[in-house]
């Protein structure tokens, strides 16, 4: 058959391969199973030859596609193109290839938690060097042997691909992943109505105890296409390299403001970025490291994606209690994701395509996070807590309590409107009996003042150690300024009336401790449940879990045991839900135990300054509240509290409304930005935990809806609604409880 007398679909698309340079030797057939696969208007697939031409409409009127391939064994993106309207296609990219690398250590048992906790373990830093010591003293698990740490970077071994339509997302699978000691397939994932794809390798290990971080992202663009790249740094202005430097041996990591790295062209742009809280480990401080690079790697191509270090920058940052100033948190607080034996790990990286300008495409991405702001919601406020920033004590070195502190503007600018703050851990004199303490709560309640405005509160808290009576390490949240000591001098009463002070608490056992707690009507917080234990507080050659521990404790079941705290730990990235395991695991549990307790998002963090990764490394309360509480009386906010009238998110998932129909159904009306996951409902019968599962991923991005799940709740204890997006943020409930 001559040319001229090919069939004119066939004719089309052979013509389609020459212009996009797609080599000659790909022209047979590319193998793709298509059993999943069903077309819809704006999201479609077709197999023609050696191409499979993926179609899918955007936001803002956009219509994106891509041409794959297989080029020997190598998934590849022949043609990545936008169009605007009804306007040309623009040509973003020809010939892309994924780059995606790994770096991994072993997990040890560290902070005193034994082997088989070994996946919930918070200090613990797999690439560190020899003979660190931790803030808490050496540990003998901490060296780490030069063959214990491995960094590989993929292979592609791919003969066909897999297509599968996932409500209103597409999914493009191609096996043949191999990568050091893990093994998978490469997927790229677009969702109609949306610009986003979702790029990502799926991978699993079998050896015993991996922590690892990863890199990703496309190489092949060429400068004719995108001649350079742009951002803003953390100070907000925006920067940008027209590649007119050497070509780069490595990739460069440019610390950002947002996470968000854009290419742009004549034709468009294109942004790169991590997902916004899945991506990030549990750390002591939010330096921002850069977790977006690019690499010139000639006078014509260049690459860029995300990546996380393998260090924390060689930031140090002392405790003043810990015994050892030389201790560095970038080498023994750097824990890296867990990957278990056999689980399917997921190291993503977004990327949007827009037919406009940087400034354009990077306001678009900004919506997703709400341009890394907590969207007000009418009726609530935003609170979080357990943060050691030892303001009061950095104030007094700076020689004035009217110094704004460091950490006020960039968590303003988050939308924070309570600020519970945890002094006196490092910081000042926590265990001074007299008049040095209480002076220094002065100027805390001083601080705390000062710092607080009509829609801001600075909520002076304070977290106590396993050694302050009540068992583990646990936050104490009053209603209004108290003065009060953890240790007492001889001769000294429990409760004193001072002169200047008024009534003050002399602590000395626990009795003095709970009896305080009760007459305050004061709040406690267990912090980070069923983690960061220590050897020193083994039990009978047993490490007990807290606040298991103390479940049965007349604290503990009172209304004034509040719960517990919820942040990443540990991060494990093949897990839909952040903290899946042992956040909700602790919480529900505690809920079967006896009456309602609740997770209240707290970081857990030092010190904090203007660019810093806060956004993405933060979850937040929003907590049902008319006003800010007042400086003086934050009753309302303990009330709040007390009764669950609060919901978790990480900002991207809103819960505007939960409530239950009797024992038949649980409603929820939902608002979120990436494309959603699924709901849930969990209940608990006061023994065991279940579960419903509601998959919604028909829903588009940018959408509010009201959920209605029919679950039969009779002789059920208590229930919780929760809503996870395709990136892993997501937002829970407190638990509701029945009537008895």
């Amino acid at each position: 058959m001559i040319f001229g007398m090919v069939p004119l679909k066939i004719h089309f698309w052979i013509s389609l391969a020459l212009a996009v340079g797609i080599p000659s030797t790909l022209w047979g057939a590319l193998e793709c199973d298509l059993s999943q696969y069903r077309g819809q208007d704006g999201l479609t697939a077709s197999k023609q030859g050696n191409t499979l031409t993926v179609f899918w409409t955007g936001d803002h009127g956009s219509h994106l596609r891509m041409l794959l391939a297989i080029d020997s064994g190598v998934p590849t993106i022949h043609e990545l193109a936008v169009r605007s309207g009804s306007n040309p296609w623009s040509v973003l990219g020809r010939n892309l290839t994924v780059e995606v690398s790994t770096t991994s250590g072993r997990r040890r048992a560290g902070h005193g938690l034994p082997e088989k906790q070994r996946w919930d373990v918070y200090w613990d830093a797999p690439l560190s060097i020899p003979g660190v010591q931790t803030p808490y003293g050496h540990n003998p698990d901490m060296p780490r042997k030069p063959e214990e740490i491995h960094r590989d970077t993929a292979t592609y071994h791919a003969t066909s691909c897999e297509v599968k339509t996932d409500g209103s997302r597409l999914e493009v699978s191609f096996p043949g992943l191999d990568m050091g000691i893990f093994s998978g397939r490469l997927q790229m994932t677009v969702y109609r109505g949306t610009n986003l794809m979702r790029l990502e390798a799926i991978a699993k290990t079998e050896e015993p105890s991996v922590a690892y971080i990863y890199r990703e992202g496309l190489k092949g663009f060429t400068m004719q296409e995108m001649d350079r790249v742009s951002w803003h740094d953390t100070g907000g202005d925006s920067q940008e390299y027209e590649f007119g430097g050497a070509p780069n041996q490595h990739e460069v990591p440019v610390v950002v403001k947002n996470r968000i790295l854009i290419a742009e062209g004549k034709a468009g742009s294109i942004a790169t970025f991590p997902p916004p809280h899945h991506f990030f480990f549990p750390r002591q401080v939010e330096v921002n490291l850069g977790y977006v690079w690019y690499r010139k790697d000639n006078d014509s191509s260049f690459a860029f994606g995300v990546r996380q270090s393998e260090t924390g920058g060689n930031y140090n940052y002392p405790l003043q209690n810990a015994g050892n100033s030389n201790a560095s948190w970038s080498q023994v607080v750097w824990p890296l994701y867990n990957a278990p034996p056999g689980t399917w790990q997921r190291m993503a990286v977004y990327f949007y395509f827009s037919p406009q300008k940087a400034a354009d495409c990077r306001e678009s991405v900004m919506a997703f996070t709400h341009g890394d702001h907590y969207k007000p919601l009418p009726g609530y406020k935003t609170m979080i807590g357990h943060l050691h920033t030892a303001t009061t004590a950095d104030l007094i070195a700076a020689g004035s309590l009217d110094m704004q502190p460091t950490w006020l503007a960039p968590m303003r600018a988050l939308g924070i409107n309570i600020f519970e703050n945890a002094e006196f851990h490092g910081d000042g004199h926590a265990n001074d009996p007299g008049p040095i303490r209480l002076k220094e709560l002065e100027d805390y309640y001083y601080v705390a003042r000062r710092n607080s405005d009509r829609d801001f509160l600075l909520l002076p808290g304070e977290q106590l150690s396993t050694d302050t009576y009540l068992g583990g390490a646990y936050e104490v949240l009053f209603n209004k300024p108290v003065y009060w000591t953890i240790r007492r001098e001889p001769g000294r009463k429990f409760i004193e009336q001072d002169p200047k002070y008024g009534t003050v608490y002399r602590v000395s056992n626990p009795e003095e401790m709970w009896d305080m707690i009760k007459r305050e009507n004061a709040l406690m917080i267990y912090s980070d449940p069923r983690t960061k234990l220590a050897a020193e507080w083994w039990v009978n050659g047993e490490a007990p879990d807290y606040p298991d521990a103390v479940k049965d404790t007349e604290w503990f079941r009172s209304d004034h045991y509040l719960g517990a705290g919820y942040n990443n730990i540990p991060t494990d990235l093949s897990e839909k839900r952040i903290c899946e395991k042992r956040c909700f695991d602790a919480l529900d549990d505690m809920n079967n135990w006896g009456g309602p307790k609740y997770l209240v998002a707290e970081p857990d963090t030092y010190k904090k300054f203007v660019g810093y990764e806060l956004y993405g490394e933060f979850a937040v309360n929003y907590v049902q509240l008319d006003r800010t509480p007042s400086v003086e009386d934050w009753t309302p906010l303990v009330r709040a509290l007390s009764a669950g009238k609060f919901f978790v998110t990480t900002g991207e998932v809103l819960i505007k409304n939960f409530g239950i129909e009797g024992t038949e159904a649980v409603s929820a009306e939902v608002e979120w930005t990436f494309p959603l996951e699924f709901v849930e409902v969990v209940w608990g019968d006061g023994k065991k935990t279940e579960r419903k599962i509601v998959p919604v991923t028909d829903k588009p991005a940018f959408g509010n809806a009201t959920f209605r799940i029919p679950v039969d709740l009779k002789g059920k204890k208590w229930v919780r609604f929760a809503a996870w997006d395709s990136a892993v943020n997501g937002a829970f409930t407190m638990p509701m409880h029945f009537a008895r």
